[in-house]
């Protein structure tokens, strides 16, 4: 064990704490490591930064020394009361205990001045919905950089007709652009996880820059969502019969099941698509232009 391990391990005991599996902690241990992530999230000495998952201070430590400010959130009431009891986090910290899925981004955007610039080593059991509460809030974050599981990490950066290729990767790169930074091994965590963990950065397109990942007209990003998470439902189902057994035809006129099989037949090949395409075979701005299609459907 490494001497930062044992000082992680030491801490925990003289606090009378334990990783606790249900929150999936894993505490970075390598100072060194936690100094080049903060370095990969390009932070500047004006930043507000949000902190996910504060731990032990490994980079909250760093993220201080480097930012303006930093709000840490933490959702195990015993690490920030020994944070409270050691006083050693810098004046520039401010914690909060509060589970980072139920915070109001839009209210911590106000908070912190402007668009969010967020670190977190997050633990795994929280991995998917935070990135989906990162879409749902896209328009509130300005950049991102997280220590996230690898297979995680590999369904963010997949490529379509792989297996790892679905709901998560198509709506992430309609906001995003998503660069992997290092691969982190087991050793560096107290308690060692089974899987290796990656570091990304996910830097999110200003609404401009959104409609620009496909010509004109713009589209409606959270009817595509509903779009993409339909079709993924269903995966091996083809796209015409997932979409034609939706909810998005008008409510005031009853079409029948050989209708609503013809008008998004249609659709699909005004989007320039095949009928019996798949989901996972579809690249993003094919969704771009199936959801600017089944818009225009009668409803």
């Amino acid at each position: 064990m490494t001497q930062y391990g044992k000082q992680t391990q030491t801490t925990l005991k003289d606090h009378q704490l334990a990783p606790q599996k249900r929150l999936g902690q894993n505490f970075l241990v390598n100072k060194h490591t936690a100094e080049a992530i903060v370095r990969a999230g390009n932070v500047l000495e004006s930043d507000i930064i949000l902190e996910v998952g504060v731990g032990l201070g490994a980079l909250t430590m760093p993220l201080a020394a480097a930012a303006q400010h930093v709000y840490g959130y933490e959702i195990d009431r015993g690490i920030i009361r020994m944070h409270e009891e050691e006083g050693t986090l810098p004046d520039n910290v401010t914690l909060i205990h509060q589970d980072i899925l139920t915070a109001d981004f839009q209210q911590i955007a106000k908070l912190c001045g402007g668009s969010l610039k967020i670190l977190a080593n997050l633990p795994y059991s929280i991995s998917n919905p935070f990135i989906f509460k990162l879409i749902d809030n896209a328009q509130f974050i300005d950049n991102a950089t997280i220590m996230l599981q690898k297979e995680v990490a590999d369904r963010l950066s997949a490529k379509p007709s792989s297996k790892e290729y679905g709901v998560p990767t198509v709506l992430l790169a309609c906001c995003a652009s998503v660069r992997r930074i290092m691969t982190l091994k087991p050793a560096e965590f107290h308690p060692r996880p089974k899987i290796d963990s990656v570091v990304i950065n996910i830097d999110f397109f200003r609404e401009s820059e959104r409609q620009k990942t496909n010509e004109n007209p713009p589209y409606d990003f959270t009817f595509l969502k509903k779009i993409v998470k339909t079709t993924f439902n269903q995966r091996r189902k083809t796209i015409l019969n997932t979409l034609s057994e939706g909810d998005w035809f008008s409510a005031s006129k009853a079409f029948s099941q050989a209708e609503k099989k013809k008008l998004t037949e249609k659709a699909i090949l005004a989007a320039g698509l095949s009928p019996s395409a798949r989901p996972e075979t579809l690249a993003v701005n094919d969704f771009i232009s199936l959801t600017r299609a089944i818009e225009l459907l009668p409803r």
